[in-house]
């Protein structure tokens, strides 16, 4: 089986890990389930995209901090590129 790292906004983390813990299932297998339910509601003549809607809605609206710059210092920052191009052109 292979891992695949997904970003999900809290309010959704919440409602896995409740869901987990009430029927004592790993958080995986709930999020498993959910992925496989919306192909069989599909095939009953609902949308991907209406099944999902309100997953993608929720990401959409998720506020994501910036990252700081990894090189605060713009000497610092000058001598990333330059060594960044160095290797570039080997």
């Amino acid at each position: 089986m292979k891992t695949l790292t997904v970003r999900l906004p809290d309010s959704l983390v919440l409602e896995i890990e409740r869901e987990s813990q009430s029927r004592r299932v790993s958080k995986s297998d709930v999020v498993r389930e959910r992925l496989h339910q919306p192909q069989r509601a599909a095939a009953a003549g609902g949308s991907m995209s209406d099944l999902i809607g309100h997953i993608l809605e929720e990401s959409w609206k998720a506020k994501v901090p910036a990252r700081p710059p990894r090189f605060p210092s713009p000497h610092k920052r000058r001598l990333a590129e330059i060594l960044r191009a160095k290797h570039l052109h080997r």
